[in-house]
């Protein structure tokens, strides 16, 4: 799937980082919990450089918890890297992340020196949410579409926090190629890509041939069927018969299928679900480059 998503403004966002880095002292990034892989922007290392990380898996509510851990696990491997699961429906474990910040920069934290956090991430991996409750009031507007924070100035992205802490807010960016062709539909399942920019029938498909193998019991459940399809169409089929998405003389309209399999998957409706684990990274990154 072909996405054309690194726009002027996502250009300038990047410049806008890179001249600000020099005064952060510590890089907050934000992912998806269900596709950590595909929601890591390879360009967060580059701009940050030697400063230490925070890798926030967020969204973990919506993503299998067995896998989240693996995750965890994974990213605490990378030298200067510190990972967590959190969720806007646990936001006291949020609250706690200033003092995660303080014990990796004992040095600052005060209001002569406060430790200078900078939050990245693509955008609708909800890290305006993330700010809203770490600033106790809302700062940054939240919405279901990507993109939606604005390239503002330095001076309106900071904001300050008790216990000395100064949090630079950036807007969601994007790179300009995605390696991993799965990636993009796993990018699109999840939201991150705007729907304009997308066929829904084409993701849903994705989406379809990987829950029928890695989540059948959930489909089953689910869509009430008596046994699983066994391919990813079969599958969309089965969901339009069960939703009553039929054309005239009793033809399956795929296209509503495919919006109700994408829409139940983004808010939740089918369970915890993760789309990838760092071992199918591993081998679809050696198949790559095989």
């Amino acid at each position: 799937m072909a996405v054309q998503w690194y726009p002027g403004h996502m250009n300038k966002a990047r410049r806008i980082i890179k001249e600000s880095m020099s005064d952060v002292d510590l890089v907050i990034e934000v992912m998806d919990a269900r596709i950590p892989f595909s929601s890591e922007n390879p360009m967060v290392a580059e701009l940050r450089q030697h400063r230490p990380c925070i890798k926030i898996l967020n969204k973990s509510d919506l993503a299998d918890p067995a896998i989240t851990r693996t995750w965890l696990q994974y990213f605490e491997k990378e030298q200067g890297v510190k990972a967590q699961a959190l969720s806007v429906l646990e936001k006291s474990r949020t609250k706690k992340l200033p003092a995660l910040c303080r014990k990796m920069l004992p040095e600052r934290g005060t209001a002569v020196k406060p430790i200078r956090i900078m939050i990245m991430g693509i955008p609708n991996v909800g890290k305006s949410t993330l700010i809203n409750t770490l600033a106790g009031k809302t700062l940054a507007k939240v919405g279901d579409e990507p993109a939606v924070t604005k390239v503002v100035s330095s001076a309106q992205q900071r904001i300050i926090l008790e216990g000395g802490i100064a949090l630079s807010d950036t807007p969601g960016i994007l790179w300009p190629k995605i390696e991993n062709a799965n990636s993009s539909y796993r990018l699109a399942i999840t939201g991150a890509i705007k729907n304009t920019a997308i066929d829904y029938e084409d993701i849903a498909l994705f989406a379809a041939d990987y829950l029928i193998i890695a989540y059948p019991s959930v489909v089953l459940k689910r869509y009430k069927l008596k046994q699983i399809p066994k391919t990813g169409t079969q599958l969309l089929e089965d969901i339009g018969r069960k939703r009553g998405c039929l054309r005239a003389g009793g033809i399956i309209d795929l296209q509503r299928a495919s919006e109700i399999l994408i829409h139940e998957i983004r808010s939740g409706a089918l369970g915890q679900l993760s789309f990838e684990t760092p071992e199918m990274i591993a081998e679809e990154t050696a198949c790559r480059l095989g």
